[in-house]
């Protein structure tokens, strides 16, 4: 590693300048419910609802189910919850008979440049992730990012989403950042953008974040477009994809700069992410989230629970990219262990970035082997998949305080499911209806700070049709472009 002192005081610098001022770059730490605001968009304005009569899932412990319930937004704050609720004149009513009212979902791990990359395989085999990226990786342009997310965004929408963490981990140049960023600008959901490195980086070589402090001034400083609605983080290559060396300038310099911090860690042997040494090190915290981790030992798990560090559980990949790894062993271990896990999706080409399916295969896997360590754990049951889904998300993003649960005070982040639905009905446990029956095609309404996103099945905030011309044009470039890595 050739880096100099002036090298790694310039890169601290760097990130010092970028976190300095910035007022909502720490989640919850600094963005308040109550003061939190979005960009205006026409016809998209923040409403004064009164959803009447619906079956209500909180995810608020305090409140847990509520078989029939009212929920008032005003200016996108969940007011008030309870039955027979009146509301001032001009608020809209919301019909939720027959519906379950819910709070929107949170992708806690996604890597949205590449998510027109869904159905890229590489030649060897039908399926490999890290090859098929390998050979197009670098192919990405800037209008494809801004394709790429705001297919993802439409996406997420559509199916429940309301909060990602776009893990941007091929953060190509200052004009691919500005995609991303502009896309999300106009997809008005909440999110993390986790700036990240240039794809296939060279591990010894650190990573000196030159944009970062631009991307602060123009797109989270004072006149920032997000107002609040998405915050700045970073991601580091962690030692999967840099020398430890690194890893750890990095890593010092990141944790100076106060802006949250996430890592990938291994999904199989050997494990080289040691979290113990981590949390001597003053790294570990709520604001360092962790995805993976499936071969964490004891004493790993041990130090993220004391620490409250997060962990970002991606079911499908998990098992999908493991050939050593356990990942039923492990979700019971980290379970146990008394971490905060959230569910994300990875990457498209891997898993799709749907929570229902999130939710309903981290349920099947959470059942105790017998002759195993889980043997006489308790099973996951659907009101834990849902939290996992929904408010342990929140957490793991420093949002937990915004959003997350229909709670009083909280951002009105809420989705509406049809329970009549040929695939939904008839319903006993609604719960059990969200994680074994749920689908994108069942969500009635979307609302992201109080506005609404989709209403009777059908997305507002998007064009459709262009995203995906736009979305199309870009992949079967990008395909053309790999010709011999890809199968067509």
């Amino acid at each position: 590693m050739q880096t100099t002192k002036r090298d790694f005081t310039r890169f601290v610098g760097a990130l010092m300048v970028a976190a300095t001022g910035a007022p909502a770059l720490v989640g919850s730490a600094s963005v308040s419910a109550r003061t939190a605001r979005a960009p205006a968009s026409p016809g998209l304005r923040r409403g004064n609802y009164l959803i009447r009569n619906g079956a209500v899932i909180t995810v608020d412990r305090s409140k847990g189910v509520l078989p029939r319930a009212d929920v008032w937004v005003r200016n996108g704050v969940i007011e008030k919850i309870g039955r027979g609720l009146s509301a001032p004149a001009g608020t809209e009513i919301i019909d939720a008979t027959d519906m379950i009212v819910m709070p929107g979902f949170v992708n806690s791990h996604y890597h949205m440049w590449s998510a027109i990359g869904r159905s890229f395989t590489a030649r060897d085999g039908g399926f490999s992730y890290y090859p098929a990226k390998n050979a197009t990786s670098t192919l990405y342009t800037p209008d494809d990012f801004y394709n790429s997310v705001m297919l993802g965004c439409a996406e997420l929408a559509n199916g429940g989403t309301t909060t990602v963490h776009n893990w941007s981990h091929n953060t190509r140049s200052p004009a691919h950042a500005d995609a991303e960023l502009r896309a999300h600008q106009q997809s008005l959901l909440r999110a993390r953008y986790a700036y990240g490195h240039v794809d296939k980086m060279p591990a010894d070589e650190l990573n000196r974040y030159d944009d970062l402090a631009r991307v602060r001034r123009e797109w989270f400083g004072e006149r920032s477009p997000f107002d609040g609605l998405v915050h700045l983080g970073l991601n580091l290559r962690g030692p999967q994809q840099s020398t430890d060396a690194v890893f750890h300038e990095e890593m010092k310099a990141a944790k100076a700069s106060g802006l949250p911090v996430a890592i990938h860690a291994p999904q199989e042997a050997p494990n080289n992410v040691d979290a113990v040494d981590y949390e001597r090190r003053g790294y570990l915290g709520p604001d360092f989230m962790l995805a993976h981790y499936v071969p964490a030992s004891t004493a790993d798990l041990a130090a993220m629970a004391r620490t409250k560090t997060p962990l970002s559980f991606a079911t499908h990949s998990e098992l999908r990219l493991s050939s050593t790894g356990d990942a039923r062993a492990a979700l019971f271990a980290m379970r146990n262990a008394g971490l905060t896990i959230s569910l994300s999706s990875d990457a498209t080409s891997i898993a799709p970035p749907d929570m229902f399916e999130a939710m309903r295969f981290t349920w099947n896997l959470g059942v105790p082997w017998a002759g195993t360590p889980s043997a006489q754990s308790k099973a996951i049951g659907v009101p834990e998949a849902i939290e996992m889904a929904t408010l342990n998300g929140a957490i793991a993003m420093g949002l937990g305080d915004v959003t997350g649960s229909i709670t009083e005070g909280k951002r009105a982040d809420i989705i509406l499911v049809r329970t009549q639905d040929l695939n939904m009905g008839p319903v006993g446990n609604v719960e059990t209806a969200i994680v074994q029956s749920g689908s994108a095609a069942n969500i009635d309404t979307v609302m992201v700070d109080g506005r609404i996103v989709k209403r009777n099945g059908r997305l507002l905030a998007y064009d459709t049709r262009s995203i995906m011309q736009r979305a199309r044009q870009s992949a079967d470039r990008i395909r053309a472009a790999a010709s011999e890595a890809l199968k067509a």
